[in-house]
């Protein structure tokens, strides 16, 4: 039994794919050379490495990985941002309505950290204002681990609508305008 075969169709089992395909090439021409047994592992492990090969591509196809499924690079109106997505925007806008999908491990300018329970219905604009604030402030300690009023840190919000609903009715993020803000700020003290 050739022991490049036997090695190539065992590294082809867990995906191992370089090795065994290159110690299954290796161990066709020496098998045939010698007349020793394993050209059916060596062939094996080569047809194993082709069905991992399609598994990658399909995966890959499917963005299976990841960035696909966050969202990353996809542009969206700032109420579908949900709370552990990060985000670019321009902060500095009197109205933040759309921002672009971005990986919390990289650079970006806003995270979204909570959606909060406000009753807002029936309240004027500043006292809409004020209920969003607070409750955002209170979301805001416990995410970042510093108390809003201390944090180098800044807080915006959207009321998504002015009744109180069980998941939430107004959007928290904290960003800093002019600054990238680079991974997640969870408990960064900032």
């Amino acid at each position: 039994m050739d022991r490049y075969a036997v090695v190539a169709f065992a590294t082809s089992l867990p995906g191992l794919v370089p090795i065994a395909a290159v110690l299954g090439l290796i161990a066709l021409p020496r098998i045939r050379k010698s007349g020793a047994r394993g050209r059916g592992l060596a062939v094996a492990a080569l047809v194993i490495c082709g069905c991992w090969l399609i598994a990658f591509g399909v995966a890959a196809a499917l963005n299976l990985y990841g960035e696909r499924r966050a969202g990353i690079g996809r542009s969206t109106v700032i109420s579908q941002v949900e709370v552990q997505q990060c985000f670019d925007a321009d902060l500095e806008v009197d109205t933040l309505r759309q921002v672009t999908i971005a990986d919390c491990v990289g650079a970006h300018t806003g995270e979204a950290y909570a959606k909060v329970r406000a009753t807002l219905t029936g309240l004027s604009t500043e006292q809409k204002s004020a209920a969003a604030t607070q409750q955002c402030a209170s979301a805001f300690q416990t995410f970042v681990g510093k108390p809003y009023e201390r944090s180098e840190l800044d807080m915006y919000y959207v009321v998504l609508e002015d009744r109180a609903v069980a998941d939430g009715n107004v959007l928290c993020m904290v960003g800093k305008p002019g600054e990238q803000l680079a991974g997640s700020m969870r408990g960064s003290q900032r």
